[in-house]
């Protein structure tokens, strides 16, 4: 042995521990740091400790131990056999405490599902819905951000998304496509027996002026496919979102552009009826999108298989 190594762990036999007894923690970590690194000034720094505390403890940990664990040259570290059998062996240990750790932080950690989608979709199909969700998964809560912005699902933090997309552009499992018809109260339903009838009527109609691209309530499709682009209406009421212009439907105001599946309940419950008959397609329909981030939440992959289930079984029931 070097003399400066022996007069580094004292004199043998006069080491600290006993046989079975365990180095203090911080004194492993700064070894594993050393070994990995072969450099105590790089061990130092990823430490957030001196170049000199890790080696007083590297120097400790040594007299604990009675053994020495690293070779001192000139500019350069190595380990010793003793040196590497410790190494793997406290590497192996911290791996399985990260490993343990991050499990135990996994299940105390509230379980949540994101996701963001349209004003419509949330208030006229997916909150209706929901309690179903979570009345089966009482312990995951749901975050709906209710927007037509389109939010980047990895930067927001958002699990699944439902998109109203054109049908050739459509990203993701379709949960079902729209059809866009006139829809009123029961009460104005006698002053709509025929498309020109809209004239002396008021148009409810949805602006989003700062969203060029976002989907709307829009009359023009519905107008084209009936023939009717020069059609002008007694007066116009309009909204910034679609419930409201819905709403102001069912209180017999006028005459929104429905938007099905979305109204579908409203139309079963009488509350607004369709007098001109079936709708027009829209070439649009609402998609699931699921982030990359989901992949390993399995709440929200249950969430996006839950949207599709619904979407099916309000398909099957309006067939039947």
């Amino acid at each position: 042995m070097h003399p400066e190594n022996a007069k580094a762990l004292g004199a043998p036999g006069a080491a600290g521990g006993s046989g079975g007894e365990l180095p203090p923690l911080e004194l492993l970590r700064s070894f594993e740091a050393a070994a990995r690194r072969l450099s105590f000034t790089l061990a130092a720094g990823e430490l957030h400790l001196t170049q000199s505390a890790v080696s007083r403890q590297i120097q400790q940990l040594e007299a604990h131990l009675g053994v020495l664990l690293f070779e001192r040259r000139h500019r350069a570290l190595s380990l010793t056999e003793a040196g590497g059998v410790l190494q793997r062996a406290v590497t192996d240990s911290l791996e399985r405490l990260r490993d343990a750790t991050a499990r135990v932080r996994a299940s105390s950690a509230p379980r949540q599902v994101a996701i963001t989608t349209t004003p419509g979709f949330a208030s006229l199909w997916l909150i209706p819905r929901l309690a179903r969700f979570t009345g089966n998964h009482p312990q995951v809560d749901v975050r709906v951000s209710a927007t037509l912005d389109v939010l980047d699902l990895e930067r927001s933090r958002i699990d699944v998304a439902v998109r109203l997309m054109p049908i050739a552009r459509g990203v993701g499992p379709a949960l079902f496509e729209e059809t866009v018809v006139p829809l009123c109260s029961p009460a104005l339903a006698h002053a709509l027996r025929v498309p020109a009838d809209l004239a002396r009527l008021t148009l409810l109609t949805v602006d989003y002026p700062d969203h060029s691209e976002a989907p709307t309530a829009d009359w023009e499709p519905w107008l084209k496919v009936m023939g009717l682009d020069d059609l002008r209406m007694k007066s116009t009421l309009r909204f910034t979102q679609y419930a409201d212009a819905v709403a102001a439907a069912v209180a017999g105001q006028g005459v929104v552009i429905g938007r099905l599946p979305l109204l579908r309940e409203l139309l079963r419950e009488g509350r607004l009826v369709a007098p001109l008959g079936e709708g027009a397609a829209s070439r649009r329909g609402y998609f699931v999108e699921t982030a990359r981030r989901a992949a390993g939440n399995r709440d929200a992959l249950e969430f996006a298989q839950w949207l599709r289930d619904e979407a099916e079984q309000m398909e099957t029931a309006q067939r039947a």
